[in-house]
């Protein structure tokens, strides 16, 4: 079956009637991409099965497949059904929801595909892999009314919640700044040569939308990231999360005015494509953001008290205060000045007192960080049932405009000059090579359509 066909074929069946889910109606879900992050969903859906049943697997590789087949069925869930080509898992009507863990060129299309056959979406971050399927993800959601959660599940953990309220109501003031800290220690990948296509493996259908290339180790498997035909780098990776929260928290909506990113790959000499360090900035005019990814050693920022490799967290700064947040939760500061004395009056203090800092508030995380995706799947189910896209804490709008930056900073990062976003397209102004970013060289039949 070719594009052009599944396409129609799946239009049709999204126009049908599909049953309604009562409350105590169990989703059946199939699970697309069984990696590391697919296996984790696949012990998530599982630890949910009063909600939802697992009924189909499908991956491009053989060995991938029948590890989840095993592990669905040691989880009691049974034996789901093998798939190797979405395509085919989307045309069965046994499946409401389907969840997509693929390397992050599928992410688009395999949701736009889903759509049209009338599947729900999970999604994982990023929601897309440049700027121009994002537009095409919301379209097919509103087009096929799919409800589509991306994976930025911080939107369903309850101390980030509770302190984007306390910033959304001004407790440390007017934000001028939000800043996303992304260090994640990494070590260099090395080279590995191209060579055969393991058995098993469907190279093909895991290329999909990039162009087609020799297969070597480093080009699959997780390293997969750093390159760009199929990832974004760290910041498309983990930092996707802080890109998130630090927008949700900033409150600015509309593109910056404008953007550029410094950085560079220190160090390694390897095949790794993308940077492993970045220095983003997006200036709104009135308040800016700034976004730090680091892979090699670095010290610790925000209130972290140890040393440790691994650091990801946000800090918002208020004309009254500023509040820091990671995954072990939040401390909000407030300033013993503020913005209470001005003109004379604050220049002759500000020369003769010393501002202090109160800490008021320190929130303890009270989910486990790494069973946090449950409650944003649970938070899907909700929106399936009810057949409201607005109940869902990170619908594909949300999800696309965190991501969105993030391909803003590569793209200023590549081509290693400040860029100016037209306020009205998101495009950048009077750039061709900028531009020419914005989307990419598909390979049939595994195109992105311009219309969904």
């Amino acid at each position: 079956m070719d594009r052009r066909q599944f396409i129609a074929g799946a239009a049709a069946v999204a126009t049908a009637q599909f049953p309604i889910l009562g409350a105590n109606d169990r989703i059946n879900v199939g699970q697309v991409g069984i990696g590391g992050r697919g296996t984790d969903h696949i012990n998530y859906y599982s630890s949910l099965n009063k909600d939802c049943h697992i009924v189909a697997v499908c991956d491009v590789n053989q060995a991938a497949r029948e590890r989840a087949v095993a592990l669905v069925n040691k989880l009691g869930g049974g034996t789901p059904k093998e798939f190797d080509d979405m395509r085919k898992m989307f045309e069965s009507k046994d499946i409401d929801a389907v969840s997509i863990t693929t390397p992050n060129h599928w992410h688009a299309l395999a949701t736009i595909w889903a759509c049209q056959a009338g599947k729900d979406v999970y999604c994982e971050k990023p929601a897309c892999h440049n700027l121009f399927e994002g537009r095409q993800m919301i379209a097919a959601a509103r087009k096929y009314k799919r409800m589509v959660q991306i994976g930025s599940q911080s939107r369903s953990i309850q101390h980030k919640m509770k302190a984007m309220d306390l910033l959304q109501k001004g407790e440390i003031g007017q934000i001028y700044h939000a800043r996303g800290l992304c260090y994640r220690r990494r070590f260099s990948i090395g080279h590995t040569p191209d060579e055969a296509v393991p058995a098993g493996l469907n190279w093909d259908l895991f290329l999909g939308p990039a162009q087609m290339k020799p297969y070597s180790k480093n080009k699959f498997a997780y390293n997969w990231h750093w390159f760009w035909d199929t990832g974004n780098g760290d910041i498309g990776n983990q930092g996707v999360h802080e890109m998130d929260v630090c927008l949700w928290g900033l409150g600015h909506g509309g593109w910056p005015q404008s953007v550029s990113c410094l950085g560079g790959k220190f160090i390694w000499q390897d095949d790794q494509e993308t940077p492993n360090t970045q220095q983003s900035t997006f200036d709104f005019g009135g308040a800016q953001m700034t976004f730090d990814v680091r892979n090699l050693p670095t010290p610790p920022e925000g209130m972290s008290a140890a040393l440790k490799p691994n650091y990801t967290g946000n800090i918002f700064f208020g004309d009254d205060g500023f509040l820091v947040i990671d995954q072990a939760g939040f401390q909000l500061y407030k300033s013993s000045a503020g913005n209470r004395i001005s003109g004379d009056a604050a220049r002759g203090a500000g020369a003769g007192r010393q501002e202090k800092y109160e800490k008021v508030m320190d929130e303890k995380a009270v989910e486990q960080s790494a069973w946090s995706t449950q409650p944003h799947m649970q938070n899907l189910f909700q929106a399936m049932r009810a057949r409201d896209h607005k109940l869902l804490h990170a619908d594909v709008a949300i999800g696309v405009r965190a991501a969105s930056f993030c391909h803003l900073a590569n793209i200023a990062y590549r081509v290693g000059r400040v860029l100016k976003v037209d306020q009205s397209t998101g495009r950048f102004e009077n750039d061709d090579q900028a531009n020419g970013m914005y989307t990419r060289n598909y390979r049939e039949p595994y195109v992105v359509p311009a219309s969904v």
